[in-house]
């Protein structure tokens, strides 16, 4: 057995540790902008978002209602995109699927014009898919928490199989559900029909995100409370549903909106011990009911013990659930001005609710049973309002899949500054953080004129300001892992028009040298 426990440990702890920062991705600005006219063709297309994140899908459909090919490729926090030579005049369509760090699709389309505006945006919608995410998600909740939750009250309250058709239920729709939620996502992920699941692409790209690690460790979470029930001993019982709880606290703070916000130590601490708090009160409903129903005369004394540790528990739940939401929130003003705070606002009026029969249960209809055990009916109705309340909530806090929560719809930083140069010899595209007075970072990707890779043996960065008496300051670039060149920490000390020059030296024989302007503010 110490064998066993010990792989399942390792196993949580390494599906955990895979999870970095990750958050919501939010487009704040493009080049063209969005609904622009333009009088001449852009050699590309530029998106610049809050965070890094990764192109899934990228599409255009020019004014001639025609798909055409593009090259993309992610630098920092934007996505270049390569456009065709010979764009019609008219209307373009520049539709974008990017993975962002909490692993959550972001889509969008990007709308300009060449000469003048022609025909329409399209009309998108995907109802019926995102249907089957959400229901996927409430059913993966149903096995983490009514399913681990059961396990783990029947092994340390209730010492019986009462429930136990509930929990093995609801454990056996949450894992069906969670293997349905990482092939949904990465359907999603890839733009996908529902035919494409039976292919290993959206797996593929569903396990690469936040989501993965997260919905790995729910299945191992409920498959370790799947075999508690079956456990030869009651400490086996206690030390596997025990592992099962802090799987369900670590698949909740490994991914998803409210684990990618600031600080991390906070939000990620505060998801556990949420997620764990939820499940030790959602799972103990259904056997309380059932041994309510039957009359138990055990039931009094599993209420007591129910019941001694729910009430700080419950207010541990009330502290970190008011945390997440000021966090997630900004302001007061986003509970009625956004789709978030709109589910969230719905969400707490529920959650007012469960606490309200919670408290009847606690202080009128507990001590009603403890003097007389056969007097379960008033119990047993609130525990069932409290199922129905519980399931209310779980199908709402699932939609916040769909609703970027409003700290992400505020930039932390402004979009880096951004200047492209293109030759028939080479193409350079230049991120400027923050762009203004001060110290600067430099990202520099080097490609050739058809956006393929430039593999450069040594880049150099050139700046000058000759209206302002600075002759040039020449500053090595260092080739970074992620395939770009960078320049950190170089001090622009005075705004205006600075003269920029990047040599790329290709070999010992040949360098290519391309020139701008840089407006620093």
């Amino acid at each position: 057995m110490g064998r066993v426990l010990a792989s399942l440990a390792a196993l949580l702890s390494a599906l955990c540790i895979t999870s970095a920062a990750w958050a919501h991705a939010t487009l704040l600005s493009s080049e063209p902008a969005d609904g622009s006219v333009l009088a001449q063709p852009p050699k590309m297309v530029q998106l610049h978002f809050n965070e890094s994140i990764a192109p899934a899908v990228i599409g255009l459909v020019d004014a001639g209602g025609k798909a055409r090919d593009v090259a993309t490729r992610a630098v920092g926090q934007s996505v270049l995109i390569v456009l065709p030579d010979d764009l019609p005049q008219g209307t373009q369509i520049v539709s974008y699927r990017v993975v962002s760090q909490d692993g959550h699709p972001v889509a969008g389309s990007l709308v300009f014009s060449i000469g003048a505006v022609t025909g329409s945006a399209p009309q998108t919608g995907s109802g019926p898919f995102k249907i089957l995410i959400w229901l996927a998600r409430i059913g993966v909740y149903l096995g983490l928490f009514a399913g681990v939750g059961g396990a783990f009250y029947a092994a340390w309250i209730g010492q019986g199989p009462s429930g136990s058709t509930v929990s093995r239920g609801a454990l056996a729709i949450g894992l069906v559900s969670a293997v349905a939620s990482l092939g949904l996502q990465g359907l999603d992920l890839l733009n996908l029909p529902l035919g494409g699941i039976v292919t290993p692409a959206p797996w593929t790209s569903a396990l690469a995100t936040s989501l993965g690690p997260s919905l790995s460790i729910a299945i191992v979470a409920m498959a370790v409370a799947w075999y508690a029930w079956k456990s030869p001993s009651i400490l086996m019982a206690w030390v596997l549903t025990a592992l099962a709880m802090a799987g369900v606290g670590l698949s909740l703070a490994t991914s998803g909106h409210a684990a990618t916000a600031q600080p991390q130590w906070l939000t990620r601490s505060s998801l556990f011990l949420h997620g764990v708090v939820a499940a030790y009160w959602i799972g103990a409903l259904a056997p309380l009911a059932v041994m309510a129903h039957r009359r138990n005369d055990d039931l009094p004394r599993a209420l007591k013990q129910f019941s001694a540790i729910a009430m700080p528990l419950v207010a541990l739940l009330v502290l970190s659930g008011l945390v997440l939401s000021v966090i997630q929130l900004g302001s007061l003003r986003a509970l009625i001005d956004t789709p978030y705070g709109i589910l969230l606002s719905i969400k707490l009026s529920l959650v007012i609710l469960l606490l309200g029969l919670a408290a009847l249960n606690r202080f009128v209809c507990t001590p009603a049973v403890i003097a007389d055990y056969e007097n379960t009916r008033p119990l047993l109705g609130t525990i069932l309002l409290e199922c129905v309340l519980v399931v209310c909530i779980l199908a709402v806090v699932a939609g916040w899949r769909f609703t970027p929560p409003p700290r992400a719809s505020v930039a932390p930083v402004a979009a880096p500054l951004s200047v492209h140069i293109h030759t028939d010899a080479a193409m350079f595209q230049v991120l400027v953080s923050p762009g203004k007075v001060g110290s600067n970072d430099f990202v520099l990707q080097l490609m050739t004129g058809d956006a393929a890779l430039l593999p450069a043996k040594e880049a150099t960065l050139i700046l000058s300001l000759p209206e302002r008496g600075i002759e040039p300051m020449e500053r090595r670039a260092t080739l970074g892992p992620d395939g770009y060149w960078h320049v950190r920490g170089v001090a622009l000390p005075l705004p205006g028009r600075w003269r920029m020059q990047i040599d790329a030296l290709v070999t010992d024989f040949q360098k290519i040298t391309l020139q701008d302007e840089l407006q620093v503010r």
